[in-house]
């Protein structure tokens, strides 16, 4: 877990924010459970709550709700759970899918610095226009056209000035929130707030740097460099930083718009067929892909090439993986149950707690749906979303890129299904999925795969005796030690440290009234209303802190 930055004041500002959304949206039992009612401002809990929802509104729009009124680290914590068909319940991810971080744009003076800083020239000096007037605006950057000095037709993409300090700073609270609610909810042990959190943060810090960014459009256009179809906007790095990236301008058309593809007669079941098999070509033969090609990520050039755009959010699957993958599709196909339970072992995501016998049950039944069928029947966004609210059901966690990976197969057939209904991604897929199947059977794969694994056998063996010689010799000098992790004392740890400083507290309080009495009985000059003024200074000190730590006792509600 992360250590806090936030300053305790700041942090403690912030929590009382979002216990007040918590209980504003109608979710104050958590609060109860929690038992950090106490964090709300006083006035907040003097204040008659102003009703903001309406009473058919359900927990999911509630919670959506709640999340747009924290603000954009809150609302991108939203969009990355709608991910997580493993993690939350469908409705949630219904609901989650709608967040919307369209915020007002920041102001030319702010990008102008902004600019300057990263880049270190002025706007004037690196480009011959640039468009005061932002093309798109959201919580973490804005979007603006210019030209290059070279006559280059660019995007700017611009950092929001001062979002790194408020994501971290919310990222602090999340951490402490969810370790909480881990510990002390049982139910919210389900969902693992703390691993939810920690996948946030790599996200939002993958998200905040526009080098990586620009290092996923090279990854991409390299793979597609040869491909007459699908292009990828060059990346200018010289005019590009971790919070600036500029992109070629593409020239073209938006795919969602019909009438403007209409007038460019472009087949749209042409566009569909061709970024569904770009969308697989990443998948089974780069093992790197776009997880968000939706619409508005997808243009439509003059020339009838089709651009992708946007490539914050991408995802790798490394060789194993994808054999994985591929393992789990046979398994799927023939019924084999056993076969399909071992790989999510491999997988790791099968822990001890899980029942594996109920879940071969289950698996058993979705399995029988599609046994035997023809890959060409098969519906692999459909298939997917099944099997994954059955492993949540039993708390089987998938890895965050098979997830994304679920999430991108979701986009891609969403957008495929609005281009041309009558599509089918597993048709498109099944070529693909042949071909890979064929590969793992070839000769040489599979000796490839035979000599790293004896290679990795090799490795172990020869570095065995000398691993049990060093324990052995651990053991001898007696330094073998066992760790033990308690669970449950860190409250009460707090409990006890809180009140002891309590009682502490009040001893210096009665020190002070009792020295304050013996300088008044001395006399000692210098007086004040005929009393010795140090006697004076002390008892009105020992009352204001007197004061404070009663105040503090009734806010605790521990008295």
């Amino acid at each position: 877990m992360r250590p806090r930055k936030l300053h305790r004041y700041s942090m403690i500002k912030r929590y009382g924010k979002i216990v007040d959304a918590l209980v504003k949206y109608e979710f104050g039992h958590i609060v109860d459970r929690l038992g950090i009612g106490n964090i709300r401002p006083l006035r907040s809990r003097i204040k008659k709550q102003e009703k903001v929802i309406k009473d058919t509104d359900s927990g999911p729009t509630k919670a959506r709700l709640m999340l747009e009124e924290l603000g954009p680290t809150y609302i991108k914590l939203g969009q990355i759970l709608s991910m997580r068909q493993d993690l939350i319940p469908p409705e949630y991810i219904r609901e989650f899918s709608k967040l919307q971080d369209d915020v007002q744009p920041f102001g030319i003076e702010e990008v102008e610095h902004l600019i300057k800083d990263e880049l270190g020239s002025g706007i004037d000096d690196l480009f011959e226009y640039f468009d005061e007037i932002p093309i798109a605006a959201a919580s973490i950057g804005q979007v603006h056209r210019a030209k290059l000095i070279s006559g280059d037709e660019v995007v700017i993409k611009v950092q929001r000035p001062g979002i790194r300090k408020i994501i971290e700073a919310d990222l602090d609270i999340m951490y402490s929130i969810a370790a909480f609610a881990e510990e002390h909810l049982p139910e919210a042990r389900l969902y693992r707030p703390v691993d939810i959190v920690e996948e946030f943060e790599r996200s939002i810090h993958a998200e905040l740097d526009y080098n990586q960014e620009g290092r996923n459009a090279e990854h991409f256009a390299r793979n597609f460099q040869d491909h007459t179809r699908i292009y990828i906007p060059k990346v200018y790095w010289d005019h590009t930083s971790m919070k600036v990236l500029t992109l070629e301008y593409i020239d073209g058309v938006k795919s969602s718009s019909f009438e403007e593809l209409e007038r460019m007669e472009v087949d749209r079941k042409e566009i569909a067929i061709d970024v569904l098999n770009a969308f697989m070509k990443q998948v089974y033969d780069d093992g790197f892909f776009h997880a968000d090609l939706h619409p508005g990520n997808i243009f439509i050039m003059k020339d009838g090439r089709i651009a992708l755009l946007d490539f914050g959010m991408a995802g790798f699957l490394s060789y194993d993986m994808r054999n994985l993958l591929i393992d789990e599709l046979i398994a799927i196909t023939r019924g084999d149950t056993a076969l399909y339970i071992e790989l999510l072992r491999d997988l790791g995501s099968i822990e001890d707690e899980v029942d594996t016998a109920l879940l071969k049950i289950d698996v058993d039944h979705l399995l029988y749906k599609y046994y035997g069928r023809p890959l060409r029947q098969l519906n692999t966004a459909q298939i997917m979303e099944e099997m994954i609210n059955l492993l949540r059901k039993y708390q089987v966690k998938v890895p965050t890129n098979v997830a994304l990976l679920s999430k991108g197969a979701m986009t891609i057939e969403g957008f495929s299904s609005i281009m041309d209904p009558q599509i089918n991604l597993t048709i498109v897929a099944e070529p693909f999925a042949k071909k890979a199947i064929k590969d793992r059977i070839r000769l040489t794969n599979i000796a490839g795969s035979a000599y790293r694994d004896i290679s990795n056998w090799s490795r172990v063996l020869h570095r065995a005796p000398m691993k049990i010689s060093h324990i052995l010799d651990i053991a001898e000098r007696g330094y073998l030690n066992l760790r033990f992790e308690h669970h449950g004392f860190d409250r009460i740890v707090a409990e006890i440290d809180a009140a002891s400083n309590r009682l502490a507290f009040s001893l210096i309080i009665s020190a002070i009234i009792v020295g304050s009495s013996l300088i008044i009985q001395t006399g000692m000059e210098p007086h004040i209303w005929g009393v010795p003024l140090m006697g004076v200074i002390g008892f009105l000190m020992a009352g204001f802190l007197g004061m404070w730590l009663v105040v503090y006792i009734l806010r605790t509600g521990r008295i």
